[in-house]
């Protein structure tokens, strides 16, 4: 009768069972049909049961250092709890410990993404609040592009998962998968489009025009009265399609022109509502880390998305610009997030 090097799940099952009849480890192995020196192993190995934790003296903070870690880590926000605890001189606390400590009075958050803001650009958001303040803006139509891909933005895809159930699986693509570029527009509580525009086309000057004759203007704008059209104002934003002469002219000749077509300052998507409408779609989209295979499959998932925002929520989004001005006086210019 050989000797194995282990012994299965099956066979230590038994062995336990044999043990509670009161079989030997003789017999047990007999049974077994192994060697008698694996089974006494077993059992010796089983009756040690694990060890006890010893636990090591933790280091005590005191008030006065948990005062030093409070203002550190406002001071340095995104450091590690390692970094902000060195900085206090406050050695020997395990990472355990500095994040309890930390969990009391920070919170772990990802730096937030925004367009850099010199003296300049501060300076025409300031300008640009004053010239808009005393604005009817129930009749600024607020436009603007997004692209959403495949997978979603990176990070997307984090979620929590119970106790004992495995991720569920993403597609890892190798040469990604493309996107759709969308182009909507909100105007008090009414959403325009979304219009999507043609895979493989870059907007320039002449097919950002191309593309609002076909879409804004033929499919919306012409189906509005006089009166709309002349009381109406048009945003967008200061991409290069969009801010050219040639697009100016056109839209001028469109009879979108002078105080009918919005000024904006440099940097501010944060102005924007329609941004929010952006981010209220791709939550939709993009909730329960789903992912799409194609191009048409995502382009179908924002009009379905967009057809569930309501009149309300749009008009939230539109009515927040007051709000929007007056804090950007108050933060001279500053960002004020969206």
């Amino acid at each position: 009768m050989g000797q194995k090097k282990d012994l299965t799940g099956s066979e230590k099952s038994k062995i336990v069972r044999y043990l509670a009849e009161g079989c030997s480890s003789l017999k047990i192995a007999k049974l077994l049909k192994r060697d008698h020196r694996t089974i006494k192993r077993f059992i010796q190995n089983s009756q040690q049961g694990r060890k006890k934790r010893v636990d090591k003296p933790r280091r005590k903070i005191t008030a006065h250092e948990l005062r030093k870690v409070k203002r550190a880590a406002a001071k340095m926000p995104l450091a590690t709890s390692l970094a902000i605890f060195q900085s206090c001189n406050i050695t020997g606390v395990p990472k355990s410990t500095r994040c309890a400590i930390l969990r009391d009075m920070a919170k772990v958050r990802k730096a937030e993404r925004r367009p850099p803001l010199n003296k300049t650009h501060k300076l025409k958001r300031q300008d640009w609040a004053k010239k808009y303040l005393k604005t009817d803006f129930s009749k600024v139509l607020w436009t603007d592009e997004m692209r959403v891909s495949l997978d979603g933005p990176d990070g997307w895809a984090r979620g929590w998962i119970g106790k004992g159930q495995r991720a569920p699986v993403r597609l890892r693509r190798q040469q990604g998968g493309g996107g759709v570029l969308v182009w909507a527009g909100i105007i008090k509580d009414e959403l325009v489009g979304p219009f999507r525009v043609e895979d493989g086309v870059k907007l320039n000057s002449q097919s950002y025009c191309q593309f609002l004759e076909d879409t804004f203007f033929k499919q919306w704008y012409r189906k509005k009265s006089a009166s709309f059209k002349k009381n109406m104002i048009f945003m967008q934003d200061n991409a290069p399609s969009h801010a050219s002469k040639y697009s100016t002219a056109w839209l001028a000749r469109k009879g979108i022109k002078e105080e009918k077509l919005m000024t904006w300052p440099p940097c501010s998507p944060d102005l924007n509502p329609i941004e929010n409408l952006w981010s209220i779609i791709k939550c939709e989209i993009y909730k329960e880390g789903k992912q799409y295979t194609s191009l048409n499959s995502v382009w179908e998932a924002v009009v379905a998305a967009a057809r569930n925002v309501d009149g309300e929520q749009i008009k939230t989004l539109t009515e927040s610009m007051d709000g929007r001005l007056l804090s950007v006086l108050s933060k001279k210019g500053g960002y004020i997030g969206r």
